[in-house]
Protein backbone atom coordinates (compact mmCIF):
# COMPACT_ATOMS: atom_id res chain seq x y z
CA UNK A 1 0.00 0.00 0.00
CA UNK A 2 1.48 3.41 -0.58
CA UNK A 3 0.54 6.80 0.68
CA UNK A 4 -0.78 8.53 -2.58
CA UNK A 5 -3.69 6.30 -3.03
CA UNK A 6 -7.03 5.94 -2.41
CA UNK A 7 -7.18 2.73 -0.37
CA UNK A 8 -4.43 4.71 1.51
CA UNK A 9 -7.05 7.64 2.55
CA UNK A 10 -9.31 5.26 3.82
CA UNK A 11 -6.76 2.59 5.45
CA UNK A 12 -5.59 5.83 7.56
CA UNK A 13 -8.95 7.11 8.93
CA UNK A 14 -9.84 3.42 10.07
CA UNK A 15 -6.69 2.76 11.73
CA UNK A 16 -6.95 5.98 13.79
CA UNK A 17 -10.48 5.76 14.82
CA UNK A 18 -9.64 1.77 16.31
CA UNK A 19 -6.50 3.14 17.85
CA UNK A 20 -8.94 6.11 19.59
CA UNK A 21 -11.62 3.24 20.72
CA UNK A 22 -9.91 -0.23 21.30
CA UNK A 23 -8.53 -0.60 25.13
CA UNK A 24 -4.58 -1.51 25.19
CA UNK A 25 -4.87 -5.21 24.61
CA UNK A 26 -6.86 -4.63 21.72
CA UNK A 27 -5.30 -2.14 20.70
CA UNK A 28 -1.59 -3.27 19.91
CA UNK A 29 -2.66 -6.56 18.41
CA UNK A 30 -4.66 -4.31 16.03
CA UNK A 31 -1.91 -1.77 15.13
CA UNK A 32 0.30 -4.61 14.70
CA UNK A 33 -1.85 -6.72 12.66
CA UNK A 34 -3.05 -3.45 10.16
CA UNK A 35 0.64 -2.48 9.64
CA UNK A 36 1.20 -5.96 8.56
CA UNK A 37 -2.11 -5.94 6.10
CA UNK A 38 -0.36 -2.38 5.41
CA UNK A 39 2.75 -4.11 3.98
CA UNK A 40 1.01 -7.39 2.63
CA UNK A 41 -0.53 -5.33 0.39
CA UNK A 42 2.47 -5.51 -1.74
CA UNK A 43 3.79 -9.17 -1.16
CA UNK A 44 2.05 -10.86 1.46
CA UNK A 45 4.88 -13.54 1.55
CA UNK A 46 7.26 -11.27 2.12
CA UNK A 47 5.71 -10.82 6.17
CA UNK A 48 7.54 -14.20 6.37
CA UNK A 49 10.73 -12.20 6.19
CA UNK A 50 9.61 -9.61 8.43
CA UNK A 51 8.67 -11.93 11.49
CA UNK A 52 11.73 -13.50 10.84
CA UNK A 53 13.41 -10.53 11.60
CA UNK A 54 11.66 -9.48 14.43
CA UNK A 55 11.24 -12.95 16.06
CA UNK A 56 15.37 -13.21 15.90
CA UNK A 57 15.80 -9.74 17.69
CA UNK A 58 13.79 -10.39 19.98
CA UNK A 59 14.99 -12.88 21.66
CA UNK A 60 18.68 -12.57 20.83
CA UNK A 61 18.04 -9.13 22.83
CA UNK A 62 16.57 -10.97 25.75
CA UNK A 63 19.90 -13.62 25.70
CA UNK A 64 22.07 -10.56 25.30
CA UNK A 65 20.77 -8.84 28.67
CA UNK A 66 20.36 -12.13 30.40
CA UNK A 67 24.18 -12.84 30.46
CA UNK A 68 26.78 -10.78 31.95
CA UNK A 69 29.81 -12.93 30.65
CA UNK A 70 31.05 -10.27 27.42
CA UNK A 71 31.79 -12.93 25.34
CA UNK A 72 28.63 -14.63 25.45
CA UNK A 73 27.25 -11.27 24.96
CA UNK A 74 28.84 -10.35 21.89
CA UNK A 75 28.38 -13.58 20.40
CA UNK A 76 24.80 -12.90 20.43
CA UNK A 77 25.12 -9.83 18.88
CA UNK A 78 27.39 -10.90 16.07
CA UNK A 79 24.69 -14.11 15.48
CA UNK A 80 21.84 -11.05 15.20
CA UNK A 81 23.67 -8.76 13.54
CA UNK A 82 25.51 -11.06 10.91
CA UNK A 83 22.11 -13.03 9.98
CA UNK A 84 20.47 -9.80 9.40
CA UNK A 85 23.15 -9.06 7.18
CA UNK A 86 22.90 -11.92 5.63
CA UNK A 87 19.54 -11.63 4.71
CA UNK A 88 20.15 -7.78 3.00
CA UNK A 89 23.05 -9.24 1.49
CA UNK A 90 21.00 -12.29 -0.18
CA UNK A 91 18.11 -9.92 -1.44
CA UNK A 92 20.33 -6.96 -2.28
CA UNK A 93 23.70 -7.25 -2.81
CA UNK A 94 23.81 -11.58 -4.16
CA UNK A 95 23.33 -10.30 -7.82
CA UNK A 96 25.63 -7.64 -7.97
CA UNK A 97 28.30 -9.18 -6.58
CA UNK A 98 28.01 -12.31 -8.70
CA UNK A 99 27.88 -10.22 -11.49
CA UNK A 100 30.78 -8.19 -10.99
CA UNK A 101 32.74 -11.50 -9.90
CA UNK A 102 31.68 -12.64 -13.74
CA UNK A 103 33.18 -10.38 -15.30
CA UNK A 104 36.65 -10.17 -13.45
CA UNK A 105 36.74 -14.00 -14.66
CA UNK A 106 35.50 -13.15 -17.83
CA UNK A 107 38.26 -10.58 -18.37
CA UNK A 108 41.01 -13.05 -17.21
CA UNK A 109 39.45 -15.45 -19.57
CA UNK A 110 37.53 -17.84 -17.64
CA UNK A 111 33.88 -17.74 -19.31
CA UNK A 112 32.21 -19.27 -15.72
CA UNK A 113 28.60 -18.96 -14.53
CA UNK A 114 29.15 -19.01 -10.90
CA UNK A 115 25.54 -18.79 -10.53
CA UNK A 116 21.74 -19.37 -12.77
CA UNK A 117 20.35 -16.55 -13.59
CA UNK A 118 18.32 -15.08 -10.38
CA UNK A 119 15.43 -13.19 -10.17
CA UNK A 120 15.60 -12.15 -6.97
CA UNK A 121 12.72 -9.60 -5.78
CA UNK A 122 13.90 -6.97 -3.22
CA UNK A 123 11.41 -7.02 -0.47
CA UNK A 124 10.29 -3.86 0.27
CA UNK A 125 11.75 -1.42 3.26
CA UNK A 126 13.98 -3.78 3.97
CA UNK A 127 16.95 -1.89 4.45
CA UNK A 128 15.42 0.53 6.38
CA UNK A 129 14.06 -2.08 8.96
CA UNK A 130 17.49 -4.05 8.45
CA UNK A 131 18.82 -0.93 10.07
CA UNK A 132 16.10 -0.67 12.97
CA UNK A 133 16.69 -4.52 13.84
CA UNK A 134 20.69 -4.13 14.21
CA UNK A 135 20.07 -0.99 16.20
CA UNK A 136 17.81 -2.25 18.70
CA UNK A 137 20.24 -4.80 19.59
CA UNK A 138 22.76 -3.11 19.67
CA UNK A 139 21.16 -0.50 22.25
CA UNK A 140 20.45 -3.43 24.17
CA UNK A 141 24.04 -4.78 24.14
CA UNK A 142 25.24 -1.26 24.65
CA UNK A 143 23.03 -1.57 28.10
CA UNK A 144 21.53 1.67 26.83
CA UNK A 145 17.89 0.29 26.71
CA UNK A 146 15.96 -3.23 28.28
CA UNK A 147 14.80 -5.57 25.74
CA UNK A 148 11.44 -5.37 25.38
CA UNK A 149 9.84 -8.74 27.03
CA UNK A 150 6.12 -8.17 25.09
CA UNK A 151 6.76 -9.31 21.40
CA UNK A 152 3.53 -8.14 19.93
CA UNK A 153 4.94 -4.13 21.28
CA UNK A 154 8.27 -5.05 19.60
CA UNK A 155 6.69 -6.26 16.46
CA UNK A 156 4.91 -3.26 16.22
CA UNK A 157 7.51 -0.80 16.45
CA UNK A 158 8.98 -2.99 13.97
CA UNK A 159 6.10 -2.88 11.67
CA UNK A 160 4.30 0.39 12.67
CA UNK A 161 2.91 1.21 9.45
CA UNK A 162 3.69 4.68 9.19
CA UNK A 163 7.75 4.57 9.07
CA UNK A 164 7.71 0.60 7.95
CA UNK A 165 8.62 1.06 4.29
CA UNK A 166 11.09 4.62 4.18
CA UNK A 167 11.72 5.77 7.68
CA UNK A 168 12.11 7.80 9.30
CA UNK A 169 14.23 5.47 11.03
CA UNK A 170 13.51 5.16 14.48
CA UNK A 171 14.84 4.16 17.58
CA UNK A 172 13.52 1.61 20.23
CA UNK A 173 13.92 4.31 22.56
CA UNK A 174 12.12 6.51 21.08
CA UNK A 175 9.10 4.35 19.86
CA UNK A 176 8.37 1.38 22.36
CA UNK A 177 7.59 3.78 25.65
CA UNK A 178 4.86 5.26 23.43
CA UNK A 179 3.29 2.14 22.34
CA UNK A 180 3.59 0.74 25.79
CA UNK A 181 0.47 3.56 26.81
CA UNK A 182 -1.81 5.81 25.06
CA UNK A 183 -1.58 9.18 25.34
CA UNK A 184 -5.04 11.21 26.21
CA UNK A 185 -6.59 11.85 23.10
CA UNK A 186 -6.49 15.72 21.65
CA UNK A 187 -8.26 17.29 18.97
CA UNK A 188 -4.82 18.92 17.96
CA UNK A 189 -3.73 15.35 17.58
CA UNK A 190 -5.60 15.09 14.79
CA UNK A 191 -5.71 18.43 13.14
CA UNK A 192 -1.67 18.58 12.98
CA UNK A 193 -1.45 15.38 12.11
CA UNK A 194 -4.12 16.31 8.98
CA UNK A 195 -2.08 19.23 8.14
CA UNK A 196 1.11 17.31 7.68
CA UNK A 197 -0.19 14.22 5.65
CA UNK A 198 -1.55 17.14 3.80
CA UNK A 199 1.46 19.01 2.72
CA UNK A 200 2.72 15.49 2.33
CA UNK A 201 0.50 14.70 -0.13
CA UNK A 202 1.35 18.13 -2.18
CA UNK A 203 4.98 17.65 -2.29
CA UNK A 204 4.39 14.17 -3.81
CA UNK A 205 1.87 14.31 -6.04
CA UNK A 206 1.89 18.27 -7.17
CA UNK A 207 5.58 18.97 -6.93
CA UNK A 208 7.34 16.05 -6.87
CA UNK A 209 5.23 13.73 -9.78
CA UNK A 210 5.03 16.73 -12.06
CA UNK A 211 9.14 17.05 -12.31
CA UNK A 212 9.51 12.95 -12.37
CA UNK A 213 8.92 13.11 -16.58
CA UNK A 214 10.93 16.35 -17.09
CA UNK A 215 14.08 14.27 -14.80
CA UNK A 216 12.87 11.15 -16.91
CA UNK A 217 13.40 12.98 -20.56
CA UNK A 218 16.90 14.87 -19.49
CA UNK A 219 18.28 11.24 -18.12
CA UNK A 220 16.53 9.70 -21.48
CA UNK A 221 18.45 11.38 -23.82
CA UNK A 222 21.52 10.20 -25.23
CA UNK A 223 24.68 12.24 -23.19
CA UNK A 224 26.09 13.31 -26.75
CA UNK A 225 23.32 15.52 -26.43
CA UNK A 226 23.34 16.77 -23.59
CA UNK A 227 25.31 19.91 -22.63
CA UNK A 228 27.41 20.67 -19.41
CA UNK A 229 24.33 23.31 -18.30
CA UNK A 230 22.23 20.58 -19.02
CA UNK A 231 24.14 18.30 -16.33
CA UNK A 232 23.53 21.13 -13.79
CA UNK A 233 20.37 21.61 -14.66
CA UNK A 234 19.38 17.84 -14.38
CA UNK A 235 21.40 17.83 -11.27
CA UNK A 236 18.73 21.22 -9.62
CA UNK A 237 16.00 19.10 -11.12
CA UNK A 238 16.47 15.60 -9.69
CA UNK A 239 17.82 17.06 -6.53
CA UNK A 240 14.58 18.85 -6.23
CA UNK A 241 12.29 15.73 -7.44
CA UNK A 242 13.88 13.37 -4.73
CA UNK A 243 13.50 15.94 -2.08
CA UNK A 244 9.81 16.79 -2.35
CA UNK A 245 9.39 13.08 -2.51
CA UNK A 246 11.47 11.79 0.50
CA UNK A 247 10.15 14.93 2.30
CA UNK A 248 6.55 13.90 1.08
CA UNK A 249 6.71 10.31 2.40
CA UNK A 250 8.27 11.86 6.27
CA UNK A 251 5.39 14.25 6.68
CA UNK A 252 2.63 11.17 5.44
CA UNK A 253 4.55 9.59 8.10
CA UNK A 254 4.91 11.42 10.89
CA UNK A 255 1.90 13.24 10.41
CA UNK A 256 -0.24 9.32 10.53
CA UNK A 257 1.59 8.81 13.36
CA UNK A 258 0.71 12.15 15.23
CA UNK A 259 -3.13 11.67 14.63
CA UNK A 260 -2.31 8.60 17.17
CA UNK A 261 -0.44 10.45 19.69
CA UNK A 262 2.77 9.31 18.70
CA UNK A 263 5.57 11.62 17.75
CA UNK A 264 8.18 10.69 15.29
CA UNK A 265 11.96 12.65 14.71
CA UNK A 266 11.58 15.32 12.24
CA UNK A 267 13.86 13.86 9.35
CA UNK A 268 14.18 16.85 7.21
CA UNK A 269 14.85 20.53 7.47
CA UNK A 270 14.96 22.81 4.44
CA UNK A 271 18.70 20.91 3.78
CA UNK A 272 19.20 22.94 0.48
CA UNK A 273 19.52 26.22 2.47
CA UNK A 274 22.63 24.27 4.36
CA UNK A 275 26.07 26.36 4.60
CA UNK A 276 28.46 23.35 4.28
CA UNK A 277 28.51 19.87 2.97
CA UNK A 278 28.44 18.77 6.51
CA UNK A 279 25.34 20.87 7.73
CA UNK A 280 23.78 19.32 4.87
CA UNK A 281 23.92 15.97 6.80
CA UNK A 282 22.18 17.22 9.77
CA UNK A 283 19.00 18.66 8.03
CA UNK A 284 18.73 15.92 5.11
CA UNK A 285 17.32 11.97 6.18
CA UNK A 286 18.32 12.89 9.51
CA UNK A 287 17.13 9.58 11.23
CA UNK A 288 19.72 8.23 8.31
CA UNK A 289 22.29 10.19 9.28
CA UNK A 290 22.39 10.18 13.12
CA UNK A 291 21.85 5.95 12.11
CA UNK A 292 25.07 6.22 10.45
CA UNK A 293 27.14 8.14 12.94
CA UNK A 294 26.01 6.17 16.27
CA UNK A 295 26.47 2.65 14.72
CA UNK A 296 29.17 3.00 12.00
CA UNK A 297 31.12 6.46 11.81
CA UNK A 298 31.68 6.54 16.19
CA UNK A 299 32.85 2.72 16.35
CA UNK A 300 35.01 3.45 13.39
CA UNK A 301 36.95 6.39 14.90
CA UNK A 302 36.98 4.71 18.05
CA UNK A 303 34.69 6.68 19.74
CA UNK A 304 32.70 4.54 22.62
CA UNK A 305 29.32 5.59 23.17
CA UNK A 306 28.76 5.51 26.73
CA UNK A 307 25.58 7.50 26.26
CA UNK A 308 22.22 6.44 25.23
CA UNK A 309 22.09 10.32 23.61
CA UNK A 310 24.89 10.49 21.57
CA UNK A 311 24.24 14.30 20.86
CA UNK A 312 26.12 14.78 24.85
CA UNK A 313 29.67 13.63 23.10
CA UNK A 314 30.86 17.24 21.63
CA UNK A 315 33.64 16.18 19.77
CA UNK A 316 34.35 13.05 17.93
CA UNK A 317 38.15 12.24 18.44
CA UNK A 318 40.60 10.82 15.86
CA UNK A 319 37.85 12.61 13.49
CA UNK A 320 41.08 14.79 12.18
CA UNK A 321 43.69 12.37 12.06
CA UNK A 322 44.64 9.64 9.22
CA UNK A 323 42.24 7.36 10.89
CA UNK A 324 39.28 9.38 11.29
CA UNK A 325 39.56 10.44 7.86
CA UNK A 326 39.88 6.64 6.31
CA UNK A 327 36.65 5.83 8.56
CA UNK A 328 35.00 8.94 7.22
CA UNK A 329 35.88 7.64 3.48
CA UNK A 330 34.70 3.79 4.69
CA UNK A 331 31.24 5.15 6.45
CA UNK A 332 30.60 7.20 2.90
CA UNK A 333 31.17 4.49 0.18
CA UNK A 334 28.46 2.07 2.99
CA UNK A 335 26.37 4.54 3.02
CA UNK A 336 26.61 4.75 -0.42
CA UNK A 337 26.10 1.32 -0.99
CA UNK A 338 23.21 0.94 1.22
CA UNK A 339 21.02 3.02 -1.05
CA UNK A 340 21.66 0.64 -4.38
CA UNK A 341 24.12 -2.71 -5.56
CA UNK A 342 25.73 -0.09 -7.80
CA UNK A 343 28.85 1.32 -8.43
CA UNK A 344 27.63 5.09 -8.95
CA UNK A 345 26.16 4.79 -5.47
CA UNK A 346 29.27 4.11 -4.45
CA UNK A 347 30.81 6.71 -6.17
CA UNK A 348 28.19 9.17 -4.67
CA UNK A 349 28.97 8.36 -1.34
CA UNK A 350 32.86 8.91 -1.63
CA UNK A 351 31.62 12.15 -3.73
CA UNK A 352 30.44 13.04 0.11
CA UNK A 353 33.21 12.24 1.46
CA UNK A 354 35.07 14.33 -0.51
CA UNK A 355 33.19 17.31 0.00
CA UNK A 356 33.22 17.07 3.80
CA UNK A 357 36.87 16.54 3.56
CA UNK A 358 37.03 19.62 1.80
CA UNK A 359 34.88 21.66 4.04
CA UNK A 360 37.06 20.18 7.17
CA UNK A 361 40.28 21.43 5.44
CA UNK A 362 38.93 24.86 4.18
CA UNK A 363 37.64 25.72 8.15
CA UNK A 364 41.13 27.34 9.01
CA UNK A 365 41.26 29.83 6.41
CA UNK A 366 37.99 31.30 6.73
CA UNK A 367 37.88 31.39 10.62
CA UNK A 368 37.74 34.93 10.87
CA UNK A 369 35.49 36.07 8.45
CA UNK A 370 32.36 37.76 8.84
CA UNK A 371 30.06 35.05 10.73
CA UNK A 372 26.75 36.08 8.07
CA UNK A 373 28.81 36.77 4.57
CA UNK A 374 31.17 33.38 5.47
CA UNK A 375 27.56 31.78 6.08
CA UNK A 376 26.28 33.37 2.73
CA UNK A 377 29.36 32.30 0.60
CA UNK A 378 29.01 28.57 2.00
CA UNK A 379 25.20 28.49 1.01
CA UNK A 380 26.31 29.81 -2.39
CA UNK A 381 29.56 27.03 -3.28
CA UNK A 382 27.75 24.18 -1.34
CA UNK A 383 24.57 24.10 -2.92
CA UNK A 384 25.45 23.67 -6.46
CA UNK A 385 28.11 21.08 -5.22
CA UNK A 386 25.61 19.08 -3.31
CA UNK A 387 22.98 19.03 -6.47
CA UNK A 388 25.99 18.00 -8.30
CA UNK A 389 26.36 14.93 -6.42
CA UNK A 390 22.60 13.93 -7.40
CA UNK A 391 24.07 13.38 -10.80
CA UNK A 392 25.46 10.00 -9.57
CA UNK A 393 23.17 9.33 -7.78
CA UNK A 394 20.49 9.26 -10.96
CA UNK A 395 22.60 7.83 -13.22
CA UNK A 396 22.44 4.31 -13.79
CA UNK A 397 25.99 2.83 -15.08
CA UNK A 398 29.56 4.12 -15.01
CA UNK A 399 29.59 4.99 -18.85
CA UNK A 400 26.85 7.87 -18.72
CA UNK A 401 28.51 9.04 -15.20
CA UNK A 402 31.76 9.33 -17.02
CA UNK A 403 30.24 11.21 -19.69
CA UNK A 404 28.13 13.82 -17.97
CA UNK A 405 31.62 14.54 -15.49
CA UNK A 406 33.58 14.84 -18.88
CA UNK A 407 31.04 17.53 -19.90
CA UNK A 408 31.45 19.55 -16.99
CA UNK A 409 35.42 20.54 -17.44
CA UNK A 410 34.79 20.90 -21.60
CA UNK A 411 34.61 25.19 -21.94
CA UNK A 412 33.15 24.12 -24.79
CA UNK A 413 29.90 21.94 -23.27
CA UNK A 414 28.76 25.57 -22.05
CA UNK A 415 28.08 26.98 -25.30
CA UNK A 416 24.62 24.83 -25.74
CA UNK A 417 21.39 23.32 -24.93
CA UNK A 418 19.95 20.28 -24.98
CA UNK A 419 17.13 20.67 -22.93
CA UNK A 420 13.58 21.99 -23.21
CA UNK A 421 13.47 25.98 -22.65
CA UNK A 422 10.66 25.06 -19.56
CA UNK A 423 13.67 22.72 -17.93
CA UNK A 424 15.51 25.50 -16.98
CA UNK A 425 12.96 27.80 -16.00
CA UNK A 426 11.33 25.30 -14.01
CA UNK A 427 14.44 25.01 -12.01
CA UNK A 428 14.56 28.68 -11.61
CA UNK A 429 11.83 28.90 -10.43
CA UNK A 430 11.62 25.91 -7.59
CA UNK A 431 14.97 27.28 -6.57
CA UNK A 432 13.03 30.79 -5.52
CA UNK A 433 9.90 28.80 -4.25
CA UNK A 434 11.89 26.85 -2.15
CA UNK A 435 13.59 30.38 -0.90
CA UNK A 436 10.38 32.16 -0.30
CA UNK A 437 8.71 28.71 1.31
CA UNK A 438 11.97 29.38 3.88
CA UNK A 439 10.97 33.05 4.46
CA UNK A 440 7.45 32.48 4.96
CA UNK A 441 7.84 29.65 7.54
CA UNK A 442 10.50 31.34 9.75
CA UNK A 443 9.97 35.04 9.39
CA UNK A 444 6.68 36.18 8.08
CA UNK A 445 4.02 33.61 9.54
CA UNK A 446 5.76 33.83 12.88
CA UNK A 447 4.33 37.41 13.03
CA UNK A 448 0.98 36.68 11.20
CA UNK A 449 -0.20 33.79 13.68
CA UNK A 450 0.08 36.59 16.43
CA UNK A 451 -2.84 37.72 14.57
CA UNK A 452 -5.95 36.52 12.79
CA UNK A 453 -4.66 37.02 9.28
CA UNK A 454 -2.73 34.25 10.17
CA UNK A 455 -5.56 31.69 10.85
CA UNK A 456 -7.00 33.21 7.70
CA UNK A 457 -4.45 32.62 5.23
CA UNK A 458 -3.33 29.12 6.51
CA UNK A 459 -7.09 28.10 5.74
CA UNK A 460 -6.99 29.05 2.44
CA UNK A 461 -3.59 27.65 1.91
CA UNK A 462 -4.74 24.20 3.43
CA UNK A 463 -7.89 24.61 0.82
CA UNK A 464 -5.83 25.45 -1.77
CA UNK A 465 -3.86 22.36 -1.24
CA UNK A 466 -6.62 20.11 -0.66
CA UNK A 467 -7.59 21.03 -3.93
CA UNK A 468 -4.61 20.35 -5.79
CA UNK A 469 -3.73 17.20 -4.56
CA UNK A 470 -7.29 16.04 -5.36
CA UNK A 471 -6.72 17.30 -8.93
CA UNK A 472 -3.25 15.49 -9.25
CA UNK A 473 -3.14 12.33 -7.01
CA UNK A 474 -1.84 9.57 -9.15
CA UNK A 475 -2.03 6.10 -6.93
CA UNK A 476 0.55 4.69 -9.76
CA UNK A 477 3.87 6.74 -8.31
CA UNK A 478 5.63 4.92 -6.09
CA UNK A 479 8.20 7.02 -3.42
CA UNK A 480 11.63 7.01 -4.99
CA UNK A 481 12.88 5.69 -1.45
CA UNK A 482 10.82 2.31 -2.08
CA UNK A 483 13.91 1.00 -4.22
CA UNK A 484 16.15 1.26 -1.36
Amino acid sequence: MIFNSITFLIFLPLVVLLYWFLPGKYRSWMLCLMSLVFYGFWKPVYILLLLFAALLDFFVSIEIDRHENPIKRKRWLILSVGLNLAILFYFKYLIFFTDNLEGILNMLGLHVSILPSLKIILPIGISFYTFETISYTVDVYRRHIKPERNFIRYLTFLVYFPHLIAGPILRAAEILPQLAGRQAFKVDFLVEGFRRVLIGLFLKVVLADNIAPLVDQGFALPTNDVSAVDVWTLSFLFGFQIYFDFCAYSHIAIGSAKMMGIHFPENFNFPYLAVSPKAFWKRWHITLSNWIRDYLYLPLTGQKMLHSKPEAISEIRHSYTIKGYMALFLTWAIMGFWHGASWTFVIWGLYHAILVTMHRLSLHFFKNINHQFRNFMGWCISLPLLMLGWIPFRTTNLHDLGHYASKLVHPSQYTWLGLRENCYLITFLLLVLMLLTYCWIEVVKPILNKWVVGSILDTIALSVAVALVVIFLRPISQFIYFQF
